[in-house]
């Protein structure tokens, strides 16, 4: 049995750490009050910064130790639509559309072919994130960095009225999956140190490879939800990233009950190999990379949109009982 925090990557330990940082950034919020580009609170996916008619919504993350998994292969022609994608996934779930992008590069020597590579994966990202990248830094650091990372900061926009906070959400609201295409850019610590080891990257698991899965870029869900915010009425949105189905509680304190669908591929693997039930949908995406919540009578217009870009599915529905309950798994939180 192996657990996240087993394989070094111990979040609830993380959260405690982070509180001074969280509290001290909270602090400079006085220095923009009632300035262009006051901010709003921190922890819904986004920060909101006020520009008077609309919000400029920014976000920054990166692609994690899935960069590991394309150094032994030499394969980094994919990392940067993962690095994309984690950036503008997140600025959808407050309803901004994503419009540009810088990215950070840190390498400990700088290699061409590698940065040609990167480069490709950050054009496609672009591409099916309809956005632009303005501009980056590169950082070359032999004494410092072991290898390479690579991280963005994404920008938004959001008009006041159109803001989705998760504050109209309510029980008896449909709860609807995307389906992710993969593991996407989490949980790959555990994933690593759990799989490499005993089966090697080449190792031949549902027609592909082991590197293949776990390098299997993370889906972009601009155009999709997009869509969806120009046609329904959307009371919440989550992307499912480290955390798993505890991504939910950021936007609502009632509660889930959901079934989710049989657990297959990668996640099966990882299952099998003694990653507790419970310890996988709290670490891992499971097959849904992006929730969406409406009211019931917006729910077969919401299916019928996201149907067009990716396979979507009714997860389940709000409850007035908080926690979420995973009722074909047994599984509660």
């Amino acid at each position: 049995m192996l657990t996240y925090a087993q394989a070094g990557v111990d979040e609830a330990k993380t959260s405690r750490a982070l509180k001074a940082i969280i509290e001290a950034a909270t602090r400079t919020f006085s220095f923009r009050k009632g300035k262009l580009g006051e901010p709003g609170d921190i922890g819904h996916y986004a920060a909101l910064l006020d520009f008077s008619t609309f919000y400029l919504a920014m976000t920054t993350d990166g692609v994690g130790t899935k960069v590991l998994v394309a150094e032994a292969v030499g394969k980094f022609d994919t990392i940067g639509i993962d690095m994309v994608a984690m950036n503008v996934n997140d600025l959808l779930c407050v309803g901004a559309e994503p419009v540009a992008l810088v990215d950070y590069l840190a390498v400990k020597e700088p290699d061409e072919d590698v940065f040609g590579q990167i480069a490709k994966g950050l054009y496609e990202g672009a591409r099916q994130a309809g956005i632009a990248i303005v501009g980056g830094e590169t950082a070359v650091m032999p004494d410092l960095v072991n290898g390479f990372d690579l991280v963005g900061m994404g920008i938004g926009i959001v008009e006041k009225d159109k803001v989705i906070t998760g504050e109209k959400i309510r029980p008896g609201d449909v709860v609807i999956g995307i389906s992710s295409s993969g593991i996407h850019s989490n949980g790959l610590t555990l994933a690593r140190k759990l799989l490499i080891p005993k089966y090697g990257l080449d190792y031949e698991y549902e027609g592909k490879k082991l590197w293949e899965h776990l390098l299997e870029p993370t889906r972009i869900y601009v155009k999709a939800v997009l869509e969806l915010l120009e046609t329904v009425e959307v009371h919440g949105l989550a992307h499912i990233t480290g955390g798993g189905l505890l991504n939910l509680r950021r936007l609502t304190g009632y509660g889930f009950k959901l079934k989710m669908p049989p657990i297959g591929g990668i996640f099966k693997l990882i299952h099998e190999n003694g990653v507790p039930l419970g310890e996988m949908f709290r670490v891992f995406n499971m097959g849904v990379g992006f929730v969406v919540i409406v009211p019931p009578e917006e729910k077969e217009e919401a299916l019928d949109i996201l149907n067009k870009h990716y396979e979507s599915f009714e997860l389940g529905s709000i409850t007035k009982e908080p926690g979420i309950r995973v009722v074909n798994y047994g599984i509660v939180f």
